[in-house]
């Protein structure tokens, strides 16, 4: 009777080796058009394109010849040469905005990298060409990363009226500018009258336009108050959180704009061993705030997710009161140091009657002692864990710890 012969077996060491499931690609396109291609094109199409406007600038100047010349005004044709170097100013801001993610600088590239793709179009120059192509690409790659840019302006209702403020002193003074034109010297149109608000407001003043009545010297007044107040509050409003924001970060301590949103959060006064894997626990659930004078502490925590920072002494109520333990959920107590806990349980309660607070006691003989100056519930670490252990070694459930506070 014949047999079929048996298939000769399979070598699976040299198939595991040789033999790949999965298609490898042989480059990763995506570590090549990602959200950070986005912002290297938007800095290299700036830098391009004011290179192009100075060399625009070096020839004394270009006259349009590009199939959309025909398009742009009689009185903005002295312009084009600074085109490319305005766009390229935009462009910067746009990749500083972009590199941060905000949503504002996304729109901000949709809007100057068409202009960059419409200069040569319109001034006819091959030095235009470069900053168009790498336009046209960033173009494609913003609208691709556009998931990637979803950071929104957030600013203050202060913030905010600065601005539109700062904004109305500028349209006031063009439109009031332009509107007694007749009463000034050298101001014909809607452009003069900008110019003169800029340089009256910037006190640089050239002479070539100037009021000629009681009026218009009046009215030219008003705007250099309201303009330079408008300007100072604005940039301050700005500024001054940027920088405070910068310097509380290296210190590990949170903000004056920060500490008022906080609502319904935990407070942990001190830090230590014990306080780390709270933190865990507790940041996932809740805002937590951690108050310690440790500045070392203070740094390191300040990058860990979900935990806030506030450097100071827990055991001064005006700390516990900025970090607005009106408003917290609860307080814990975790200092390391049995006499610290109940300075910190008495400044927590003075500051708080009303919020519940827990404290632990690194000596169990303690208990009854931070029990007696405010503490809600107070855990003794060492007594819980002694407990476990006998639990353990006699084989008895390790997850309830029901039992463990008792006694």
């Amino acid at each position: 009777m014949a047999t079929d012969s048996p298939e000769p077996p399979s070598d699976t060491a040299l198939d595991e080796l040789f033999h790949q499931p999965e298609t490898v690609p042989l480059v990763y396109w995506r570590a090549f058009s990602g959200a950070r291609t986005t912002v290297l094109l938007a800095g290299t199409a700036a830098a391009l394109a004011f290179v192009a406007g100075l060399s625009h600038l070096s020839q004394g100047g270009i006259t349009p010849t590009g199939p959309l010349a025909g398009v742009v005004p009689p009185a903005l044709v002295d312009v084009v040469p600074l085109a490319s170097i305005l766009v390229a100013f935009l462009l910067t801001g746009v990749a500083v905005g972009l590199r941060s993610r905000y949503r504002l600088a996304w729109y901000g590239a949709l809007a100057c990298f068409p202009l960059l793709l419409g200069l040569p179009l319109v001034t006819g120059s091959a030095s235009d060409a470069i900053p168009a192509l790498v336009g046209g690409v960033g173009l494609g790659s913003v609208i691709v990363n556009r998931t990637g840019f979803d950071r929104a302006v957030d600013l203050t209702p202060f913030q905010t009226t600065a601005l539109l403020a700062f904004v109305a002193v500028q349209v006031y003074g063009t439109v009031g500018t332009y509107a007694m034109r007749d009463n000034f010297v050298g101001v014909d149109s809607l452009t003069d009258a900008f110019y003169y608000i800029v340089v009256t407001g910037t006190t640089v003043g050239y002479g070539d336009a100037t009021p000629t009545t009681q009026a218009t010297k009046l009215f030219t007044l008003s705007v250099i108050v309201l303009g330079t107040g408008a300007f100072t509050v604005a940039t301050g409003s700005l500024l001054v959180p940027l920088l405070e924001s910068r310097i509380s970060s290296a210190f590990g301590t949170m903000t004056a704009s920060e500490l008022t949103l906080l609502e319904d959060h935990v407070l942990v006064l001190g830090h230590g061993e014990l306080t780390e894997p709270l933190l865990d626990e507790l940041a996932a659930a809740t805002d937590v705030v951690v108050v310690t004078p440790d500045t070392d502490a203070a740094s390191a925590l300040d990058d860990r997710e979900g935990v806030n920072v506030l450097t100071a002494d827990p055991t001064d109520e005006g700390p516990l009161l900025d970090a607005r333990i009106d408003a917290a959920r609860g307080v814990v107590v975790a200092t390391d140091d049995d006499a610290t806990d109940a300075l910190a349980v008495v400044a927590a309660r003075q500051a708080n009657p009303d919020v519940r607070i827990v404290a632990a006691a690194t000596d169990q003989r303690h208990v009854d002692k931070l029990e007696a100056v405010g503490a809600d519930a107070v855990i003794s670490p060492a007594v819980i864990g002694g407990r476990l252990l006998g639990r353990s070694v006699l084989g008895e459930r390790e997850d309830s710890l029901a039992g463990l506070l008792d006694g």
